[in-house]
């Protein structure tokens, strides 16, 4: 059984009881879990041939409204998170500096629903010089998305294209996205024969009802990945249990050409467009 899908069920198990307000927030704590996995994924850094260093320090930056809802259970929720970090981080091979931690900070430029993920790397007073459970490494800082948190880079890190730096809601879903810009380019994408039209700049697919595709199919996640349509049109992954396939090729991120053939779960999903 997959991380995220053993996290989801201990949750489920508390919905009657004391989470049971969380889940009325507009972020879900399965949405962070995912957040937290892609900045372990985007961070790591290779020590040496044994070991893959991640962070092990997170801070959720929730909007104000999320954060009052989200901060009475801050405790719970941190130590479901950490154990969540660490049964990826088991998976994956990656070894940490310390321990564990997970905070939750409010943030007045966020609106509800939207949430930002920082990290660092900070070494246990005990370990100073290796990574837990590996061997003496150098004490330099790891280097990752730390903005104003953590060691400051040595450069400031590059921008992505989208969404806005550091801005997430759901699965890295951006802000209310609008109508593509004027554009002689038709794009849409056949999932199973079925055919649905991208007439905005992100289209999110999942098992989720608040997905903008739903894909009824017990191998995809609630929000599963998302296509972001440009020249030329990308597929992200957001951090799904099974992963994407794109060309028969597994990965996170892809650039899709017309007739890039996509395999999530047990759906296949055909990306398509024509000029005109």
């Amino acid at each position: 059984m997959g991380v995220m899908k053993k996290f989801e069920q201990r949750l489920e198990g508390l919905v009657n009881g004391t989470f049971a307000k969380v889940f009325k927030s507009e972020v879900q704590p399965v949405e962070i879990a995912g957040a937290l996995q892609r900045e372990c994924d985007n961070n790591a850094t290779i020590w040496n041939r044994e070991r893959t260093v991640v962070p092990n320090d997170f801070i959720v930056e929730l909007s104000t409204p999320d954060y009052e809802r989200l901060s009475p259970y801050s405790g719970q929720l941190g130590d479901e998170l950490s154990g969540l970090v660490r049964d990826y981080a088991k998976q994956q091979r990656y070894a940490f500096m310390g321990p564990i931690k997970v905070h939750l900070e409010k943030a007045e430029d966020l609106d509800t629903g939207l949430y930002r993920v920082r990290s660092r790397t900070l070494a246990s007073s005990t370990n100073q010089q290796s990574p837990e459970r590996g061997p003496t490494a150098p004490a330099a800082p790891q280097r990752g998305n730390q903005g104003s948190y953590g060691y400051p880079p040595s450069s400031p890190p590059p921008m992505p294209a989208a969404p806005p730096p550091g801005a997430n809601r759901g699965d890295h879903r951006t802000p209310a996205p609008g109508p593509m810009p004027s554009t002689r380019t038709r794009r849409w994408i056949e999932i199973n024969g079925t055919r649905h039209q991208i007439s905005r700049a992100t289209l999110v697919l999942g098992r989720s009802t608040e997905a903008d595709v739903r894909i009824d199919d017990p191998g995809v996640s609630r929000r599963h990945c998302e296509i972001r349509a440009g020249s030329p049109s990308t597929i992200q992954d957001l951090g799904s249990t099974n992963g994407i396939v794109v060309d028969g090729q597994h990965t996170t991120r892809a650039t899709l050409r017309d007739g890039s053939r996509i395999v999530v779960g047990n759906s296949t999903i055909v990306y398509r467009q024509a000029e005109g």
